[in-house]
């Protein structure tokens, strides 16, 4: 396996072509789509789609019933034929052909010197500004069929998909503009039957808000197909009679845009990105509703026809052309980002205020350390009741200060716990532990400085099993504040520990998210200034479990990790299913230069560091062995609480069900093949 190959990790490459057309000139139109076919496999395309009737031009009205025009199609066509010999990619060219006693308006695919099958327009509009029926007769019903070009009887129909043999899950379809507009498009019924992959030539005219409304329709075809749509639209040289043309070209992947190019453009343009087949594949396999929406329309579905080609991908190392967020628990988008600390926020107070209405109001029990988990639980905590209009004092708040509790973050917890106007108070565990400690003849009662997992747990263990017999005493339920990112790891003390609680509100909330739910509750202004000025100094407070004494700080990420790989990681995994190797690739791409794509707005310059690939490699190691090999019983018992991220929960009673007795072999064999 070559590591830096995206074909090596089940991307496939594709294209969305516009350029200059030639009214009525498909020889200097097929010249034009070979320049570009050769640009696109100079870039290691496998796919590349130009505009309808691009080798005629879409605006040619009657002409496309002169016989000249559709005889120079015809030699037009074969130079582009003759001229992929040597080319990588597959080319869906747009051609008026004749078949029988009509003009059908076709996307013909050509790859290697050959052509592959030809799929005609399904739906010619033929209102407003559309007469296409005047000359181009409908495909909806060509199936099974042939047509005859270039001398030769190819595959012909909207039946026809079109499969690399030697790239798993690339799998082809065409449809032309109208086609995706119609209540059931041809793609649906061709990505129930396989497809991957779906190109659009299009030669839709512009008007004002006409671009919207195809973002609109691409974006909703990939998502509800699970599929890559490829579009791409007529622009530059098109007759301006009676209407002007933008060439407007994107990919869509599952509802994500990938690429486009700007609008209007004055030269050949194209949008490239890496599809992402694993991920389609992965979405489908989960997705059960996908196959069974195909079940339901197998008489449509099941007769699809399967045209093979070898693409013979490069394996060289081309790059990844593509955007990989740092953080695919946080968008660097700002108002994506808004948005999403809006909703997790509020999904986690309506949560907590529904499970304190639905059993009877109690109070809430909950141990504040001054650290970022805690912190959150607890102005989560205090908006809860704020909706539900109770007293925020009917939270009660303790400190527990430990053997290694430091002065700022006790400090922090206690100025929180005032500007809030909750219960609070302070209960140090210490004179316990040490009784705890002694009466088990551990070697610390004696003034040995052992400070073993045994030691963290009696801190740990007596902190909850204090706040479990205060909330029987007062009438509450303890609030867990535990994250997503614990839970993967198991970093958390198992059941009389932070692992167990009443109610958990962060249990979907990934650590790398739960900062910046902190900066937007201070940005939006939810609580008063004294309350906005210490969450900010809690902030830039180092994660710690404070449980070893000592003068240096002990960090958490210094012995499990980087929780921003952690969480990087646990995406992939847990979202799509990907191998340990796909994960480290992606990790590269997006974490090897601090300089490059996007971070999340506020987050710190000092923070902004680089991972190498051994740095990667190492830690991914880590997370397979606890995630898959150790942690899963204490998911498998973890508390209630509310699924957050569309990365997923590790609730055994929903995204995540595992054997709590399983193994990390299989993934670690796999993250075996990165040779660093």
């Amino acid at each position: 396996m070559n590591f830096w190959s995206i074909y090596q990790h089940g991307f496939a490459r594709v294209a969305a072509c516009t350029g200059h057309t030639v009214i009525a000139d498909p020889r200097a139109n097929a010249e034009a789509v070979l320049r570009q076919a050769r640009a696109c496999a100079r870039e290691g395309v496998a796919v590349a789609v130009f505009p309808e009737l691009g080798l005629t031009g879409y605006s040619i009205e009657d002409l496309l019933l002169q016989d000249a025009v559709l005889d120079d199609v015809e030699e037009a066509l074969g130079a582009v034929v003759a001229g992929s010999a040597d080319l990588l990619p597959v080319l869906v060219v747009g051609a008026p052909l004749r078949h029988r006693h009509r003009i059908y308006n076709c996307a013909v695919i050509v790859h290697r010197g050959r052509i592959l099958g030809v799929a005609p327009k399904s739906y010619p509009p033929n209102y407003r500004e559309f007469y296409e029926r005047r000359q181009i007769a409908s495909g909806e019903d060509e199936r099974g069929g042939t047509i005859r070009v270039g001398g030769e009887e190819v595959p012909f129909g909207v039946d026809l998909l079109f499969e690399a043999e030697d790239v798993p899950g690339l799998v082809l379809h065409a449809e032309i503009c109208e086609d995706m507009w119609v209540p059931v498009p041809p793609s649906a019924e061709a990505a129930l039957a396989g497809a991957t992959v779906l190109a659009n030539l299009s030669g839709s005219p512009i008007t004002v808000g006409r671009a919207e409304d195809r973002r609109l329709l691409c974006r909703a075809a990939s998502t509800r197909c699970l599929a890559a749509y490829v579009y791409s639209a007529a622009g530059l040289g098109e007759s301006t009679t009676d209407l002007s043309w933008d060439g407007q070209t994107m990919i869509y992947e599952n509802g994500a845009l990938l690429a486009e190019t700007g609008r209007f453009p004055l030269d050949e343009q194209y949008a490239v990105a890496d599809v992402d087949l694993d991920l389609l594949r992965q979405e489908r396999a989960r997705m059960g509703t996908f196959d069974d929406n195909r079940r339901a329309h197998a008489g449509r579905t099941g007769d699809f026809r399967r045209v093979l080609f070898q693409l013979d991908p490069p394996t060289a190392d081309l790059g990844l052309k593509r955007r990989v967020e740092r953080f695919p628990f946080v968008p660097a988008d700002a108002d994506r980002l808004a948005l999403d600390c809006y909703e997790a926020y509020n999904i986690q107070v309506a949560g907590l205020q529904q499970r304190l209405g639905a059993i009877g109001g109690p109070k809430v029990v909950i141990g504040v350390s001054g650290g970022l988990d805690s912190t959150h639980a607890l102005i989560v905590a205090a908006r809860a009741m704020d909706r539900a209009g109770r007293p925020r004092s009917d939270i009660l708040a303790f400190t527990l200060p430990g053997f290694a509790t430091s002065d700022h973050t006790k400090d922090n917890a206690h100025k929180l716990m005032n500007s809030l106007g909750v219960t609070a108070a302070e209960l140090d565990i210490t004179p316990t532990a040490r009784l705890m400690l002694k009466e088990m003849g551990h070697p610390f009662a004696s003034g040995e400085p052992v400070y073993d997992v045994t030691f963290e747990n009696v801190q740990a263990g007596l902190r909850t099993d204090y706040l479990f017999r205060l909330a029987n005493q007062r009438g509450g339920i303890v609030l867990g504040t535990g994250d997503l990112s614990e839970l993967a790891l198991g970093w958390s003390t198992y059941g009389v520990g932070d692992q167990m609680s009443h109610y958990n509100v962060n249990g979907g909330v990934p650590k790398t998210l739960i900062q910046h739910l902190i900066r937007w509750v201070i940005g939006s202004e939810q609580f008063d200034e004294e309350t906005s000025d210490t969450l900010a100094a809690i902030l830039d407070t180092e994660i710690s479990p404070e449980l070893v004494p000592g003068e240096e700080m002990q960090s958490t990420e210094s012995k499990i990790g980087p929780y921003a790989l952690h969480d990087f990681t646990l995406f992939h995994v847990l979202r799509y299913g990907f191998r340990p190797s796909k994960i480290a690739f992606l990790a590269w791409h997006a974490w090897h230069d601090p300089k490059a794509g996007s971070w999340p707005p506020g987050f710190p310059e000092a923070k902004r560091v680089a991972y190498d690939l051994a740095e990667i490699r190492r830690w991914l190691e880590v997370f397979c062995r606890r995630f898959f090999a150790f942690a899963q019983f204490k998911r498998s018992a973890m508390p209630n609480g509310p699924k957050v991220s569309a990365g997923g929960s590790l609730s055994p009673r929903g995204d995540w069900r595992a054997p709590s007795d399983g193994n990390a072999a299989a993934w670690l064999r796999d993250l075996g093949r990165i040779d660093v």
